[in-house]
């Protein structure tokens, strides 16, 4: 049938209609408007294809709750609107309130959660980004608020966490309560701008936040309690102080392998996961902390915690048990005292003269304490300026922050083997006395060891170099050697080795036998 020329006219007409429809709807599958909200089981996906945002139960649990997710087969939520509010049944709605906040609402249209700006604003609209950041905006004020502005549990690439001394107001991670639970639970993360920037993670106990672990000062390029964490230079972690204002932030971009991202879990540990070449799979790469030493204060105030020993736990040199019943029991937590008080303190009390002075002893690779003040003063200089004040009782330098100094007391302390600082305790003269005696019999004992061992070897070469010139008739094995546990004897009669094992004798050699040396060798020797 053939159309009249009225009909061709009309469906011209319609055509871009038709094409302006579908450019909607294509734009419309990564935003929320007030015509158009979302509800359960709705959802909709970045314009990459990377998220989705929707409506979700977590494992275990008949709750519904918004959120934001990867959208493979792992489905890990990186963040979540009504945490505190969840929904009991799938009557929740996605929406653009009256003054232009982003709300979830129940079947009753009870507001559970809001994006809580405070300046209305019209024809706003939500949009899920391909970097997982959920954004509101409009047309003429751009991005008025952000998911990444107001994290659960996951630090996503290009995330800051912050914190501003000046307004109080900071951004951190903050637990699931459990798997099951995305409700806030105990754990939170974020910056301590105390001195020196820190990662710390916080226990909420009794309504305060005692620290739980704590990532080390940032030097320009690293955290230094931490291992395996990029500096900067390399496209990893990232710490920017504003000194004047009172603020810092931190931030991570690893640009070789952009799919990473850090979780909070409802245990305190900050877990990193990494996407497994591309794939639809994740592999835990790191978790802090890694081990108990990780733990903040573990062995208190004064002692040192090296992961490698049993137990764990000791005092610093110079120091001892606060209370040795429990140090000896395994209750470190009261940590160590000065054995001997400091010179400097005598004579400040006596408004004496000192006869001699404190001194330092260094303690390689560690990971240096928490409260650490820091000045400008070069390398050459931080002993002295240390020194000089009594209050001083330990320094350390670092190239990215100066000299670094610590007063009252020393939390924190942990030994390391593959990184760390070298670090200056204060004690008094007679400690460094002891130390200087400790050092000798340290060289002397080994040396007189190594002295005994080479002479005891030298004695048996010689043995054996006057074996092989004896009388052959008086001595039936010609000579021996060794190759790994296998020996090889020549005997009179015969111009070719046998072979032996320990334990294994040849039959006219049965008056000798082997003999274990300290060298770890073993001889055929009478």
């Amino acid at each position: 049938m053939e159309l009249s020329s009225s009909g061709v006219l009309i469906v011209l007409m319609l055509l871009p209609f038709c094409f302006c429809s579908e450019f909607i709807a294509v734009d419309a599958i990564d935003t929320i408007t007030a015509s158009q909200p979302l509800t359960d089981p709705e959802t909709i996906t970045s314009s990459d294809g990377a998220f989705k945002l929707g409506f979700f139960s977590p494992v275990n649990s008949t709750n519904h709750y918004v959120g934001i997710w990867y959208n493979d087969k792992s489905k890990a939520v990186i963040w979540v609107a009504n945490r505190n509010r969840p929904l009991k049944d799938a009557s929740g709605v996605v929406t653009i309130s009256e003054d232009g906040n982003l709300v979830v609402l129940n079947g009753q249209k009870e507001v559970l959660w809001s994006s809580n700006v405070s300046n209305p604003v019209t024809n706003a609209s939500a949009q899920v980004l391909g970097s997982g950041n959920l954004v509101l905006n409009n047309n003429t004020s751009g991005n008025i608020w952000e998911s990444f502005g107001q994290p659960t549990d996951t630090l996503m690439r290009r995330m800051r966490l912050s914190t501003d001394t000046k307004t109080g107001k900071t951004i951190q991670l903050t637990s699931w309560t459990s798997y099951s639970d995305p409700s806030i639970g105990s754990f939170s993360a974020g910056i301590s701008l105390l001195n020196i920037p820190q990662i710390f993670v916080w226990k909420t106990e009794n309504n305060q936040n005692l620290p739980f672990w704590r990532s080390g000062q940032w030097n320009g390029r690293e955290f230094m309690g931490i291992a395996n964490v990029n500096s900067v230079y390399l496209g990893g972690f990232e710490l920017v102080e504003d000194n004047e204002e009172g603020s810092a932030y931190v931030s991570f971009d690893f640009s070789i392998d952009p799919s990473t991202y850090f979780i909070l879990s409802p245990q305190g540990r900050i877990i990193q996961r990494d996407r497994v070449n591309g794939k639809d799979e994740w592999t835990v790469s790191y978790t802090y902390p890694q081990n108990e030493c990780d733990m903040y204060g573990r062995c208190g105030s004064f002692g040192r915690c090296d992961a490698n020993r049993n137990p764990i736990c000791s005092c610093l040199r110079g120091f001892e048990p606060k209370n040795s019943e429990e140090w000896n029991g395994g209750n470190w937590t009261g940590g160590c005292v000065r054995r001997t008080p400091l010179q400097c303190e005598i004579v400040n009390k006596t408004n004496g003269e000192a006869n001699t002075e404190d001194g330092f002893l260094k303690l390689g690779m560690i990971r240096v304490p928490d409260f650490a003040e820091r000045t400008s003063a070069p390398a050459e200089k931080c002993r002295e300026i240390c020194l000089s004040n009594c209050s001083c009782i330990a320094y350390a330098y670092d190239v990215g922050i100066g000299c670094m100094s610590w007063r009252d007391n020393l939390t924190d302390v942990q030994q390391f083997y593959n990184k760390g600082t070298d670090f200056y305790v204060r004690v008094a003269p007679s400690e460094l006395a002891a130390d200087k005696k400790d050092m000798k019999v340290a060289v002397i004992v080994p040396l007189v060891v190594g002295t005994v061992a080479i002479a005891i070897c030298a004695f048996f070469l010689w043995r054996c170099l006057a074996k092989r010139k004896g009388d052959r008739s008086i001595n039936p094995v010609e000579g021996c050697r060794w190759y790994g546990n296998e020996f090889f004897i020549t005997t009179p009669n015969s111009n070719l080795y046998e072979k032996y094992h320990p334990g294994e004798y040849p039959s006219n050699s049965k008056q000798y036998e082997f003999k274990n040396f300290p060298s770890g060798d073993r001889f055929l020797i009478p």
